[in-house]
């Protein structure tokens, strides 16, 4: 065991070491000759060996340590890595501003402060703390799901794995940005390419390979940088001792993270106004091209946090932040061929292949062109030389044509009349842009269809990729979604790279996805405009395959009394559950086991639901200000939501309540100057009580 005289001084040389890597990696200001660091960390480091049970997570020997990884585990974010919406000029900002002021009930002329800060062009990052300790990272993932690497991350010297607080709160979660400097990566190249390895594209693709090695000292290697944006503390946690306060906005939220220990980004601004926010980002479509790392647009957030709340989220994206991009580069290339593409719906797509060209990082050579209108726009001909770029950073598209350098003689192209997997008509639909291929025994159309049906969002079945399709489809062993459902272990054990363990895994997916719910199963039957949103809205109002094809074929008024469904909707569901084809798939997929119909426990929430929107608190409006005693201000909204009633960030003369606590502040003032009626906790659980 340790002496207490070495269990001191390790203590020490953790701190003196942690204060110069921040002093050095996040203040870009060293404290310390290298010589010195290199002294106390092996002094540090010769205790950990002699003792190990020293060996702490915050110490900087652990930044690179232990042997490499053998996989990566999924992990579940405590809170959710949402994505942001994107503009793409000050048009489709003002626009994003617009809806902003709307959702939360101000005049259109308000001025809302918001936070401008440069969006960086790398890889986000969640961080978890817990008593003030670095104690996992994982990435992105699909926003809820991320992977954990967190060795590699600790291998970063402007993450801290200890927080400069005094008394850190008892979890802390930040996200950020890992990215690769420029001129780290120039270096990295070269050391490549001086080795005769293959040499990275660039900064972005590089650091994401690297933050997936499994080998931490690769990973450190390579010098990866990080700034943090985002900063989530537990509910009602107060500061003490000299630590700052809690943030009440973005702003001080950042500046918050920078005395916590985390390197932010120096060049965010706090802006008065939409005005501010669009010079903002018009001075850095220049003066980003001076940074030593990429950025591709700005990121705008609305700085009040309590308004943030009360703007809320979409399915996929806060209301209150948007990514505001900076125009594509744009590469000329010339055209090989146009190609076509059969979805699952029989749209026809055409697609313009051309020599490669490199964009933003990586190689492209192929486009979409849309649709034969976009084709006709573009004037496309054979040979021509043409300008591409990518759409929002990611999407390669046709920009232009450069007409003055056609060849001569050159061929005008055109969609062709028939559909290029099984030689049908083609058809185009008066006022509709789509050409379409209408033969739903197109191998193309099945082929779409069974890959939407297995998808994760429908019926998740896995093992049941596109080349596995692909087989089963050109062999003629599968006609429709059915079909899947016949296939036996032997049969599918003979196909190319099948084995008979895949075979039988691929078999029980198959029966375990008849389970699924009867929502997921009506998104995964491909119906046109029915997606996941609108699957789930529609199954809830009718909860079997019978009610709704009676509804939608006998009395559609039904299906557009659905809150979000529109007539388009019920036309594309009158038309799909009219066809013969469809009406014989449902039936064979009932004899084959399928419900097609909600579980019990599913018009059991459904019923909970309805009774909770038709409860007495149905249509009022509340603010919640200041501490309450017993439940944080996410737990109050839960319950207000779930008694059918609604959260504001703003009192006005059509709030029903103010739910004030400890410390309330002006929205209280003005809740008493208006007369609305305001409640404590208690008079807020009486009322729930009683809804």
């Amino acid at each position: 065991m340790s002496s207490p005289a070495a269990d001191h001084r390790a203590s020490e040389l953790r701190q003196l070491l942690n204060r110069a890597a921040h002093a050095y990696y996040v203040l870009d200001a060293p404290e310390m000759e290298d010589p010195v660091y290199d002294r106390l960390y092996r002094e540090l480091l010769d205790l950990e060996q002699a003792h190990p049970e020293l060996i702490t997570a915050d110490s900087p020997t652990q930044r690179v340590g232990g042997a490499p990884a053998q996989g990566f585990q999924s992990v579940r974010h405590r809170i959710g890595l949402l994505s942001l919406d994107n503009a793409f000029n000050t048009e489709e900002l003002e626009a994003w501003y617009g809806r902003l002021l709307k959702v939360l009930d101000r005049e259109p002329a308000t001025a809302l402060p918001m936070v401008g800060e440069l969006k960086i062009d790398g890889n986000a990052l969640a961080l978890s703390y817990e008593h003030g300790v670095l104690v996992r990272a994982a990435t992105r993932g699909d926003g809820e799901q991320g992977e954990e690497i967190t060795a590699n991350v600790r291998t970063i010297g402007s993450v801290p794995l200890r927080l400069q607080l005094e008394h850190p709160p008892e979890w802390l979660e930040v996200r950020g940005e890992a990215f690769i400097p420029d001129g780290t990566f120039a270096a990295i190249n070269a050391e490549r390419e001086a080795r005769g390895e293959a040499l990275f594209a660039n900064p972005r693709n590089a650091c994401a390979g690297t933050l997936r090695q499994l080998d931490p000292k690769v990973v450190a290697a390579r010098r990866l940088d990080f700034f943090a944006y985002t900063l989530h503390l537990p509910p009602g946690w107060q500061a003490t001792g000299a630590d700052a306060p809690l943030p009440s906005s973005q702003w001080e939220s950042l500046q918050w993270l920078k005395a916590a220990g985390f390197k932010v980004n120096p060049n965010a601004e706090l802006l008065p106004d939409l005005a501010a926010v669009e010079a903002f980002f018009e001075r850095w479509d220049s003066g980003r091209r001076q940074l030593d790392y990429a950025t591709d647009g700005v990121v705008v957030k609305l700085n009040d946090l309590q308004l943030q709340d009360a703007a809320g989220f979409t399915q996929k994206a806060p209301r209150w932040a948007i990514a505001l991009k900076y125009p594509a580069e744009e590469a000329p290339s010339k055209l090989l061929r146009l190609a076509c593409q059969v979805g699952r719906t029989g749209v026809v797509t055409p697609v313009a292949e051309f020599e490669a060209v490199p964009l933003a990082g990586t190689s492209v050579s192929r486009a979409t062109l849309h649709n034969a209108d976009r084709l006709a726009e573009l004037d496309l001909h054979a040979g021509d030389t043409i300008v591409v770029r990518k759409a929002g950073e990611i999407i390669p598209e046709v920009v232009r044509v450069l007409a003055e350098l056609r060849p001569a003689g050159a061929r005008r192209l055109e969609l062709p009349h028939t559909c290029p997997e099984c030689s049908s008509e083609l058809v185009r639909e008066e006022g509709e842009a789509a050409t379409r291929c209408v033969n739903s025994s197109c191998p193309a159309i099945l082929r779409g269809a069974l890959r939407h049906w297995v998808s994760k969002g429908a019926l998740d079945v896995d093992g049941l990729g596109s080349k596995l399709i692909e087989q089963l489809v050109d062999r003629g062993l599968v006609g429709s979604i059915a079909d899947l459902y016949r296939l036996d272990g032997a049969l599918l054990a003979s196909l190319e790279r099948m084995g008979q363990k895949s075979a039988d895994n691929l078999v029980a997916a198959l029966e375990a996805s008849k389970a699924q719910p009867w929502h997921r199963q009506l998104y995964g039957l491909g119906i046109h405009h029915v997606g996941e949103v609108n699957a789930k809205a529609l199954a809830s109002a009718f909860p079997s395959a019978a009610e709704l094809a009676t509804a939608a074929t006998e009395t559609p008024d039904l299906i557009t009394a659905v809150y979000g469904i529109g007539g388009e909707i019920a036309q594309s569901l009158q038309q799909w559950f009219a066809t013969p084809a469809n009406q014989a798939l449902l039936s064979e997929l009932e004899r084959l086991g399928f419900s097609l119909a909600s579980s019990d426990e599913e018009l059991a929430a459904a019923a909970e639901r309805a009774t909770a929107g038709n409860s007495s608190l149905s249509g009022q409006t509340f603010v919640l200000t200041g501490t309450l005693p017993s439940l944080s201000r996410s737990e109050a909204k839960a319950l207000i939501e779930a008694a059918g009633g609604k959260v504001s960030g703003s009192v006005s003369k059509k709030t029903s309540f103010v739910v004030a606590g400890e410390e309330a502040g002006s929205k209280l003032t003005k809740a008493e100057s208006l007369g609305v009626t305001v409640l404590d906790e208690a008079g807020l659980k009486a009322l729930l009580e009683a809804a």
